[in-house]
């Protein structure tokens, strides 16, 4: 026989396992054991054998093209494709999007070989992680549902940084609730709660981090000793009231990882959100938060799991509790003889007949996410005007220092253009009311 014949191992093996059966040393079953195949397959295998030799034992597809195997024409279809609209797509997203939009099935192991290979996407190297405790996912949907801010660029370039207020359930791993707004905030996730709350009802627990709108981190006792567990349940967030009054158990976690379910879903959504909002050309919050329902149910029909115990946990809202003044901010103050009080750099009127009762009453201010004012005694809203009105001193924390200096940046940019356009003896020189201050 000439030229050269490439075989593998196993096929090899066979060679020599078959001339032992030539040669009647062993049995058709001890072969068919040695090869791992029935002894059938070795009745068929051997008139072959006898007849083409060890040529008969080669794969007849070996050194043909794979029928599978697609053409030039498709395969550069496919990339340009993905050199237009989905250069920085991974491959299992790049393969929804495929099949979704453009009708083209193919698996992701072959567009993730394909894309390496035209230089779309690098492979990584996977980084040694560290090894947590697991733990398992709570039974019920509404037991336990945790909750995150994810500031980042959500419009990429086309629109300011953003936060994304994210809750979800841990029972499903479903988003619940997604939301944007301008920063993380008490607002943000008051609004987010009331949203998810008339939708869904009120959850046993909240699962959420240390954050200044949770949590009371800075220790009010002498000598700065740490405070008993009775001197932190006193000292209660805005936040923290609220949920105490509507019966949802705050619970804190002592790490990113240890709520890793809310921490792998914002990781997700910084890729295939951002994606899905340059698909489909959104560049502001209001537009993205009218899709992100759309977006919450194709997410939790993908990705969500079904929970242990169809039991839905979720308490229906009683008919007593008035949802906006629960989710506000509620702070009390003592009127004057003049009847007024002052609230965040402003001074109240009180406007009422009844006067010599409200005298150094104690009345509560209460703020609402949209920054409406109410003055409230005894369970009645009083009404008031605006006496007067100084410059506020802004007090932000490191989470909201990005938005507010944007903020400024656009108003300072903003100014500039309308100097340039006026001439010199135009230009408006700023005063004290023009400028704010930022204490972090």
């Amino acid at each position: 026989m000439k030229g050269h014949i490439v075989m593998s191992t196993q096929e090899l093996l066979a060679v020599d396992v078959f001339e032992r059966l030539l040669r009647n040393e062993i049995t058709q079953v001890e072969a068919g054991s040695l090869l791992g195949i029935t002894d059938r397959q070795v009745r068929r295998k051997l008139p072959k054998y006898k007849e083409f030799g060890v040529k008969s034992l080669i794969h007849g597809n070996r050194g043909k093209p794979s029928g599978r195997k697609i053409s030039s024409e498709t395969r550069d279809q496919i990339v340009q494709i993905i050199k237009d609209k989905y250069y920085d797509f991974g491959p299992t997203l790049l393969q929804e999007k495929l099949e979704e939009n453009h009708q083209i099935k193919l698996s992701r192991e072959l567009i993730r070989q394909l894309m390496i290979k035209v230089g779309i996407h690098k492979p990584k190297r996977r980084k040694q992680r560290k090894v947590y405790q697991l733990r398992e996912r709570r039974t019920c949907f509404g037991e336990l549902i945790q909750a995150d801010g994810s500031p980042h660029a959500w419009f990429e370039n086309r629109a300011p940084k953003c936060n994304l207020t994210v809750l979800v359930d841990d029972a499903t791993g479903k988003p619940v609730w997604l939301e944007l707004n301008q920063s993380e905030s008490i607002n943000s996730y008051f609004r987010a709660c009331e949203g998810y709350f008339l939708k869904h009802g009120l959850p046993l627990a909240l699962y959420v981090d240390k954050h200044g709108v949770f949590k009371i981190n800075n220790y009010r006792g002498q000598d700065f000793k740490k405070p008993s567990i009775e001197e932190l349940r006193s000292e209660l967030t805005q936040f923290g009231r609220a949920m105490e009054e509507l019966g949802v158990e705050l619970i804190f976690a002592n790490s990113p990882q240890a709520k890793g379910r809310v921490e792998k879903l914002n990781q997700t959504l910084q890729d295939r959100l951002v994606k899905e909002l340059r698909l489909r050309n959104i560049s502001t919050i209001d537009a993205a938060n009218q899709y992100l329902p759309e977006f919450i149910k194709k997410y939790s029909t993908q990705f969500g799991v079904e929970p242990k115990s169809r039991v839905d946990m979720h308490r229906p809202i009683p008919r007593s509790i008035n949802l906006k003044k629960i989710l506000s901010v509620q702070t009390n103050r003592t009127l004057s003889r003049q009847f007024t009080c002052q609230y965040d750099n402003t001074l109240y009127q009180i406007q009422t007949s009844n006067k010599y009762c409200l005298r150094q009453a104690i009345v509560q201010i209460r703020e609402d996410y949209h920054n409406q004012i109410t003055i409230w005694y005894k369970n009645k809203q009083l009404d008031y005007t605006v006496f007067r009105r100084r410059p506020k001193v802004k007090m932000v924390d490191s989470k909201q220092l990005n938005p507010e200096m944007e903020a400024i940046k656009h108003k300072h940019l903003k100014s500039l253009e309308n100097r340039v356009r006026l001439p010199k003896s135009q230009w408006e020189t700023p005063t004290n009311e023009m400028t704010e201050q930022i204490y972090v």
